[in-house]
């Protein structure tokens, strides 16, 4: 009886989570923790949840089900069908300021991915030296700058502007490109860290202004799209946002589907030391028809790169 108990109330519990960090998500802070927090968490107890009712036959039904839902929301049961597209795009936090010789490794990655359009974010916190050797790396693509954000783009270049970001020193960069005679909308976006870590310190003032000022970068990015109506939109980049929560589906309801769930295989991991998904690429009136993590050295962070149609 009592590991059917267990089971049952594993099962619940993953539900549980799920929902309330999809339904409730940033809007309380307890639920952002369950939407922020990584979600291997919740597979942690598979295994004992797994083996108690397995040996006293009794609940394994339902711990094969709290697993099973555990592994879905992790990502680790994604898979969707891929082929190759026209249109190549690469988003890449570069990570601060890189070690000595990273950059080489990072110009290798560039290069590599033969992509139309390449995002880096935090490109304003490695060296002047490492900058110039990326874009030696990208011979024949125009080289776009905000403050901390950098597009290169081997399409041809009709305009660029860009849109300062609340409570942080970052900027969103906007670049216009024609592709297959008609004009593509490119935001390069980093928004704002939740503070988790605040809590932690009892700081619940501070978790409070990180979250209200991403709210407000979300706005920003709204207003972005609606201005370029008519045209076809790609936002990428550091997004800072889990896959799930009220800020992704805002995000989602915006920008259109993301590039990981329609053509991505397993859980996408972007920040691989916390096993999180947080660089994403969402596009509205382009479909992606293959999403892959590069799995390279040079960044804590891991491109992202996709194929559209």
């Amino acid at each position: 009886m009592f590991a059917s108990r267990v089971a049952w109330t594993y099962l619940l519990l993953v539900a549980g989570v799920w929902a309330l960090s999809e339904i409730v998500g940033e809007s309380r802070w307890p639920t952002l923790l369950l939407a922020y927090a990584p979600p291997l968490l919740w597979l942690l107890p598979a295994p004992l949840v797994l083996l108690w009712p397995l040996g006293r036959r009794r609940g394994f039904a339902a711990a094969l089900a709290g697993t099973l839902l555990a592994a879905w929301g992790a990502g680790l049961l994604h898979w969707r069908p891929q082929s190759p597209g026209p249109l190549r795009l690469l988003t890449y936090n570069v990570a601060r300021t890189l070690p000595e010789g990273a950059a080489a490794e990072v110009a290798r990655t560039l290069q590599a991915a033969d992509a139309d359009l390449v995002l880096l974010q935090e490109s304003n916190l490695i060296r002047p030296a490492d900058l110039r050797t990326l874009q030696a790396a990208l011979p024949g693509y125009a080289m776009i700058r905000a403050k901390e954000v950098t597009t290169f783009s081997r399409l041809p270049v009709l305009s660029s502007e860009w849109h300062d970001l609340p409570a942080n020193n970052r900027d969103v960069l906007l670049t216009r490109v024609r592709w297959q005679g008609r004009p593509l909308s490119v935001i390069n976006a980093h928004l704002g860290t939740v503070m988790l870590s605040s809590l932690l310190q009892g700081d619940l003032a501070r978790l409070q202004r990180s979250r209200t000022a991403r709210m407000g970068q979300v706005r920003v990015l709204e207003r972005i799209a609606a201005q370029e109506e008519g045209n076809a939109l790609l936002l990428a980049g550091d997004l800072n946002t889990p896959p799930r929560g009220l800020v992704y589906r805002q995000l989602l309801g915006t920008f259109g589907p993301d590039a990981h769930d329609q053509a991505g295989r397993g859980p996408g991991w972007t920040f691989p030391s916390l096993k999180l998904r947080i660089d994403h690429a969402l596009s509205r009136d382009l479909t992606a028809a293959r999403a892959a993590v590069l799995n390279v050295p040079g960044s804590d962070h891991r491109p992202l790169l996709v194929e559209y149609r």
